[in-house]
């Protein structure tokens, strides 16, 4: 069960999708939140005068700075818990955005569940940097909410997405908690001939889900490795899906990163939300 959930708020995007579903989830599950919001510190803002002393002053100055921006984010946030009445701590952080993601990375490792927003390519911005490295770095299931969601959170239609890989199982298993909840799951199976080994097939993972008490049918498609994340998404508009579930493929190390192209793909367009594991 999720009752412990890390929360990313943005400082430099909208965060209303966010909020408004992470809150509404956390209500559901009456789970505790640790909403964290990180205000960007320069990194040349340190360097632009000479001597220690000057340097300290600037850096510090910024760093205040961040952390209003931190403190501003968190009231909206705050605001909303308050009147849902949720279990919630509010963690302001004002730090380089190297800092602040392994520090964030680190945090989730103790939670049940992260929430985080849906990049956007078309904004630069460091809030768009965070999610992935939370997703990298956890260890455990990072929830992504479209920057389109609105309302509140359901998932009482999952959709698996599986090829039999030892990330699409560790998703699997990281979402026990929606599964357990959801009226209807669908594993959505796509080129298995070609992906997925017999013994961990869509209709093994249907048996072992049945041995849980848990209703499932198999969706198999075939698609171009281009067409596989459209395909996905198409599937999930026509069963009117609430949740995605998902291996999340590549790997970083905060200055590169390494997506998969179905994982880089998803997190550009995803319209639904999307549990991704590592």
């Amino acid at each position: 069960m999720y009752k412990d959930i890390l929360v990313h708020i943005p400082t430099e995007r909208p965060m209303r999708a966010l909020i408004d579903g992470s809150i509404s989830l956390a209500a559901k599950l009456n789970a505790h939140i640790d909403a964290i919001a990180v205000g960007y510190v320069a990194g040349t803002a340190a360097y632009a005068m000479e001597g220690g002393a000057a340097v300290a002053a600037v850096f510090e100055m910024e760093r205040e700075r961040a952390m209003e921006r931190a403190e501003a984010a968190l009231a909206v946030f705050r605001s909303g818990a308050a009147i849902a009445g949720i279990s919630y701590t509010c963690h302001p952080l004002g730090a380089i955005p190297v800092d602040a993601a392994a520090s964030l990375g680190e945090m989730a490792r103790l939670h049940d569940l992260s929430i985080v927003l849906q990049p956007d390519p078309a904004l630069a911005s460091f809030d768009n940097d965070v999610p992935g490295e939370i997703l990298f770095q956890a260890g455990g299931p990072v929830l992504f909410l479209p920057h389109t969601f609105r309302g509140t959170f359901r998932a009482k239609r999952v959709g698996i997405c599986w090829d039999g890989s030892r990330l699409a199982s560790r998703a699997m298993r990281d979402a026990a908690p929606l599964l357990a909840r959801a009226e209807e799951i669908v594993i959505i199976a796509i080129n298995e001939s070609d992906t997925a080994p017999e013994e961990a097939s869509a209709s093994n993972l249907a048996k072992h889900l049945g041995r849980r008490g848990l209703s499932t049918r198999t969706d198999s498609l075939s698609a171009t490795r281009a067409n596989i994340q459209p395909t996905i998404l198409s599937l999930a508009a026509d069963e009117s899906l609430d949740v995605l579930v998902m291996g999340g493929y590549g790997h970083s190390r905060l200055h590169e990163r390494f997506l998969g192209g179905v994982t880089r793909a998803m997190l550009e367009a995803m319209t639904v939300p999307t549990l991704m594991s590592h």
